[in-house]
């Protein structure tokens, strides 16, 4: 019934020092005082190790390599901006998730890495583009040497811009923002009614404002870093956390799967919708604690006010990371707890939904089961206006998963099956969609020790 996930298959080494007994009095006197010695300072170490975070534990020596090709997914510590920045500035970023090689963790969380903008050119008027190249060339791991790094942008997450081949971030025209065409049409209007043109414009003013093409990422914009060149390392880490669930939570999980729980949200109508592809093992304080800390946000309910702030988020294409969310129904009822994770346009957001189950486990804490998607795009056909999803759910539950575990509040995860996965199948709205047919459990840790165990921010 279970799997291990993506940390699972990367086995940790564990190496001791020995050494021969010398057929000598003296040299036999000398390594006994020599191993009191070691126990003593293994023994310090450990009360070290304690006290410290997550990432600081003793790196396994080893020689490996991470290949040309790898990821790095990378979460900005520096803000940085066409319009504020300036060439040359140096940036930071940190790993947010770990980089995995036969041997184990070869990167872990909050590994930093460090570089300067190559590139920055601001958009000077509404036919020019923006353009901005981030060059990272150091990676500092937890205890260890700095190590160069050779490599380039390659995505921005739920960005509206565009990255090209060789790592630069390209901004948008003018034109192609919707607030830009729906302000044209409204300057026409004015210029045929002259006696509503000053109106006209303070009502374009105040409810759709101007257009911006500034490329302009906060602290904690996500980015993946691909490298160019394979990357030599000295050592191996534990994981942040256990790839596999205790045995009392792994059978609590076992048992709601095989008693035909769900395979699948609906619409109002009872209309096939995500397929499940979590469940979490949790409070709802604990389940929020931790999407907040992750950079995700609650999904607010539909009031007129949140209409409207979703209209004009979509004709300034700009994020809105408490849009509500459409109602999807598992066991009779709409979901119970929606977040999402979006950046600068509307067009794109990570979001799912969570419903109770009414099963705990044994210590009574509560099982939930979600779904999660990842929109990119508008799904715009007869009788349907809704968000295009990314047909490949296994990466949003990927990202799901790796977004909670650096936030530090994870106590362990584990791939799970379940009695006749569903691998295939359209969304609602009809989207595609794909899946090797597993569901990532995540046990949260419970408040009190989340409050007592630091992450790597």
């Amino acid at each position: 019934m279970f799997r291990y996930g993506s940390s699972a298959v990367m086995n940790r080494l564990t190496k001791g020092d020995g050494a021969e007994l010398v057929p000598t009095l003296t040299l036999s006197a000398f390594a006994l005082a020599g191993r009191v010695f070691v126990s003593f300072l293994a023994m310090a170490n450990v009360t070290a190790l304690a006290r410290a975070p997550h990432f600081a534990a003793p790196p396994d020596r080893s020689s490996p390599t991470v290949p040309a090709g790898t990821i790095l997914y990378l979460r900005l510590k520096t803000p940085v901006s066409t319009t504020a920045a300036h060439l040359h500035q140096a940036i930071v970023a940190e790993v947010v998730r770990e980089v995995n090689e036969p041997k184990g963790v070869v990167i872990p969380l909050g590994t930093i890495v460090e570089g300067r903008i190559e590139k920055l050119v601001p958009s000077s008027n509404p036919a020019d583009r923006a353009l901005l190249r981030l060059n990272f060339t150091r990676l500092e791991l937890p205890g260890e040497k700095s190590h160069s790094i050779c490599g380039h942008v390659k995505a921005v997450d739920n960005a509206r811009e565009t990255v090209l081949n060789d790592g630069t971030i390209q901004g948008l025209l003018a034109s192609e923002l919707p607030v830009s065409r729906i302000n044209d049409g409204l300057t026409k209007l004015a210029k045929t009614h002259p006696e509503l043109g000053t109106e006209i414009q303070k009502i374009a003013g105040k409810n759709f404002g101007r257009a911006s093409t500034a490329i302009e990422y906060a602290a904690g914009t996500d980015l993946e870093f691909v490298l160019d060149r394979p990357l030599a390392l000295t050592a191996t880490f534990p994981p942040a956390a256990p790839a596999a669930l205790p045995a009392e939570l792994a059978a609590a999980v076992s048992r709601l799967l095989s008693d035909h729980a769900p395979q699948r949200a609906t619409s109002k109508d009872g209309t096939p919708g995500d397929p499940l592809n979590l469940v979490i093992i949790g409070s709802a304080a604990e389940i929020r604690r931790a999407f907040e800390e992750a950079g995700w946000s609650e999904a607010e309910q539909k009031t007129s006010k949140s209409i409207w702030d979703t209209i004009r988020a979509v004709m300034d294409d700009e994020g809105y990371g408490q849009a509500p969310v459409s109602q999807l129904y598992l066991y009779g009822r709409p979901e119970d707890l929606a977040f999402e994770k979006t950046l600068n346009t509307f067009t794109k957001r990570h979001h799912l939904r969570l419903w109770r189950t009414g099963v705990t486990t044994i210590d009574g804490r509560e099982i939930w089961v979600g779904a999660a998607t990842h929109d990119i795009g508008f799904d715009i056909h007869p009788g349907v206006a809704s968000h295009a999803t990314d047909p490949d759910l296994d990466d949003e539950r990927a990202k799901v998963g790796a977004d909670l575990l650096a936030s530090g509040n994870v106590a362990s995860e584990q791939l799970v099956t379940r009695p006749d996965p569903l691998c295939r199948g359209t969304t609602a709205t009809g989207g595609a969609w794909r899946t090797d047919g597993l569901l990532l459990a995540i046990a949260l840790k419970p408040s009190e020790a989340a409050e007592r165990t630091p992450d790597f921010h």
